[in-house]
């Protein structure tokens, strides 16, 4: 097992327990990691640590394999982590219940289909099926994107207040490509509002190329046993595939499919 490392940079004397202090900074190696950063000099200038203190921080990540390191391409996330990962996602159970019903999904339309969850203001994908038609879209499961962009994102906003809504709506990051960031920032926060009040008196939602230029999508929410919204699904396509007649076509499709998913974790059917 990993042991905790002594801090050796004064800051033991902080209001966190030393452990705590060496986990946090553990982990902010692996981010500094994730995040592109590929020698000592880069992690610790991303972490704040001196160099010896990082060195031995990766040293012990690279031992227990959640980093790995080599001459040639330097630190990188290791296996470890790959394992983790999936052993997470095995033990949502979401998943494993939504599965079928995505892959009906899928076979119905042909195109690509998405679960996702909320994580704070963002939405995290928790499964994607490909589409049949040549096309290829940024998301992938893991993929973190910024909740109002998106329609499973919006799907998960359906039942906040409309403060929240406006909340959210100004926290949009524009991280994106310059086109993208053009899109995001078009429309008004009225338009938002209108499209949000819409979407929760029908219980789906819309992305009208609110996250990617050319994609639109239509989504609903999944609810729990005890009816709260806990994720939602999408049927995505690019604009030539997605007109906004079939896009109204496909809300029932979609609404149906998300209500299965919710009966199968309890929810009551309505």
């Amino acid at each position: 097992m990993m042991k905790p490392l002594a801090a050796d940079d004064g800051t033991q004397n902080g209001s966190s327990p030393t452990g705590t202090q060496t986990l946090m900074r553990g982990l902010a190696v692996v981010h500094a990691v994730a995040a592109g950063a590929r020698d000592l000099m880069q992690i610790a200038a991303a972490v704040g640590t001196t160099r010896s203190t990082t060195h031995r921080l990766a040293s012990c990540l690279v031992q227990e394999r959640y980093l790995r390191f080599s001459l040639n391409t330097g630190y990188a996330l290791g296996p470890k982590l790959i394992e983790l990962g999936f052993q997470a996602r095995e033990e949502v159970s979401l998943s494993v219940v939504a599965r079928p019903f995505l892959e009906s999904l899928a076979e119905q339309t042909n195109d690509t289909i998405h679960l996702a969850v909320r994580d704070a203001d963002d939405v995290i994908y928790l499964d994607k099926i490909p589409g049949k038609k040549g096309l290829e879209m940024r998301s992938r499961v893991g993929h973190r994107m910024p909740i109002a962009t998106t329609g499973v994102g919006k799907a998960l906003m359906l039942e906040l207040t409309e403060d929240r809504w406006k909340d959210l709506y100004e926290k949009r990051t524009f991280a994106h490509s310059a086109d993208s960031a053009k899109l995001l920032k078009k429309g008004s926060w009225t338009e938002f509002l209108e499209h949000m009040q819409q979407y929760a008196k029908g219980g789906f939602s819309f992305d009208l190329e609110d996250n990617e230029p050319s994609i639109r999508c239509v989504a609903a929410p999944i609810r729990d046993a005890s009816h709260a919204i806990v994720a939602a699904i999408s049927v995505s396509s690019t604009l030539p595939y997605m007109p906004y007649k079939r896009m109204q076509a496909l809300i029932p499709i979609v609404k149906q499919a998300a209500a299965a998913i919710s009966t199968e974790l309890g929810a009551a059917a309505t």
